[in-house]
């Protein structure tokens, strides 16, 4: 399944998270399809890309695990589901809200919680978004470079000839 696709369905399902636990599971999820699409983009991504795709795969795995609840048991894990990413800057634009989102949700169950375990289980997992979107932010920044470039050298070139 494409990138996109995964990433909606993400949305969709952080979105009707009511229960403190389901949300905790889909920003586990997000961070899963962070590291899924890093792997992707590491091999098949543009080479400017590979290292930061590198290295989102890898935060996206720090992100944390539950895989003993049961909205992962009965959907599994929507990222090992990914064959594709087809667009790489809509695949990242669309990572990043995904994984903005799930870190406000998760600082309203933070806060809305009187359960240290749980408290500190989202802590943990807004800083994972958090340092996954970073990642993610980077890579969009290097994508806009290497198109100013580009562009720059097809000015260049109609300017000569």
């Amino acid at each position: 399944m494409d990138a996109e696709r995964l990433i909606a369905a993400g949305r969709v399902a952080l979105a009707r998270s009511g229960a403190a636990l389901d949300v905790v599971a889909e920003a586990w999820q997000a961070q899963a399809l962070a590291q899924a699409i890093g792997d992707q983009l590491a091999l098949y991504g543009p080479k400017e890309l590979r290292t930061e795709a590198r290295d989102l795969a890898e935060t996206g795995a720090r992100g944390g695990a539950l895989p003993e609840h049961p909205s992962l048991r009965d959907g599994g894990i929507r990222a090992a589901r990914l064959t594709t990413v087809t667009d790489a800057r809509s695949a990242l634009t669309g990572l990043g809200m995904l994984l903005g989102e799930a870190g406000i949700a998760l600082v309203s169950v933070a806060c809305g919680t009187d359960e240290e375990g749980l408290y500190w289980q989202c802590i943990e997992a807004i800083d994972a978004a958090d340092e996954s979107n970073d990642r993610v932010h980077g890579m969009l920044r290097q994508l806009t470079a290497r198109d100013e470039i580009r562009e720059r050298d097809v000015e260049k070139e109609k300017e000569m000839g």
